[in-house]
């Protein structure tokens, strides 16, 4: 039976914009195209675990606005349930996203709005639904205590406690200690660790890093070299899956969580969950979009088994 994987975050609305290289500070240049959507690091991973037919709950803030609406029309499409307030003395999040058209890398601006005031009393109120979950995910987006009291109420009930831990800032200490797993990327690793990750090795000697901090086991994503899981008992690097040419990187570390989270509650082995996860990332990179990008689980089965 697939358990339910709760994610605690911020639901933004996205607007990417497209142009052959960022703007100089009093520059003005003119961009090839724009794009608004939802998107998020918490909604994003909980689109992309719920389109993976996992049974999911999102933890959030929003404002009374058009992005609001649009957040609750993503999450009732993709099948999440929401345990969301809406407020009206604040905005529903945003982010500006500058994509550069050659490579289809990108630089975030986050506004997370009304979501920028969930609390630890917030997260109390739903401290049943983090209990009665198989995973429960957080990242950083929100204020960190309280990604901190969730950690630790889905810790004492036993659930499996996934840290993302982006964008990348100073953690408590102790915190990395409620985590069965972390899932940074090189530069969140750099930044936790003080190891810069070039290489397989240096991934390792991060990794360590966070073991020697109380994570269970430590999933460093590596972009186009796929991911590393360092753990007490095993250290393995998957490879990244080529689901074809390269179009936009935002949602691939979204939709790496969302797939390692999904199959995690489909009670797979960590290592297959980070396969699964390579595999979900590297359909999403193909596609414009942040949510927009996230495959379905019939979609990653089959470039799993080589019939995509």
């Amino acid at each position: 039976m697939t358990g339910q994987i709760v994610i605690l975050g911020v639901f933004v609305a996205d607007t990417a914009y497209r142009a052959e290289r960022a703007p100089r500070m009093g520059e003005t240049i003119m961009g090839n195209s724009f794009a608004l959507g939802p998107g998020g690091k918490g909604s994003n991973q909980a689109v992309a675990a719920a389109r993976l037919n996992a049974d999911v709950a999102f933890l959030s803030k929003l404002g009374r606005d058009p992005f609001a609406d649009m957040a609750l029309k993503t999450w009732a499409d993709a099948g999440v349930k929401p345990k969301v307030t809406q407020s009206d003395e604040s905005y529903t999040g945003a982010a500006y996203i500058f994509i550069e058209e050659a490579t289809g890398d990108n630089a975030i601006i986050i506004c997370p709005g009304v979501a920028g005031t969930i609390s630890a009393a917030d997260v109390e109120v739903e401290a049943e639904t983090i209990r009665s979950a198989s995973v429960f995910v957080t990242q950083l987006e929100q204020p960190m205590d309280a990604a901190v009291c969730a950690l630790e109420i889905a810790k004492d009930a036993g659930v499996r406690t996934v840290l993302n831990p982006a964008p990348a800032a100073s953690l408590p200490d102790g915190m990395l200690a409620l985590c069965d797993f972390v899932t940074p990327n090189e530069s969140e690793t750099e930044a936790l660790t003080g190891v810069e990750v070039k290489t397989i090795q240096d991934a390792r000697r991060a990794a360590d890093v966070f073991l020697s901090k109380g994570v269970g086991t430590a999933i460093i994503t590596l972009g186009e070299q796929g991911a590393l899981l360092h753990s007490s008992h095993e250290s393995e690097h998957i490879h990244a899956f080529d689901a074809g040419p390269v179009v936009e990187t935002t949602g691939a570390g979204d939709a790496f969580n969302g797939g390692f989270a999904a199959a995690l509650a489909r009670g797979e082995e960590p290592l297959e969950a980070v396969r699964f996860a390579c595999a979900t990332a590297g359909i999403s990179v193909t596609r414009p979009g942040t949510t927009p990008s996230m495959p379905s689980l019939q979609e990653v089965e089959a470039l799993i088994s080589g019939k995509a």
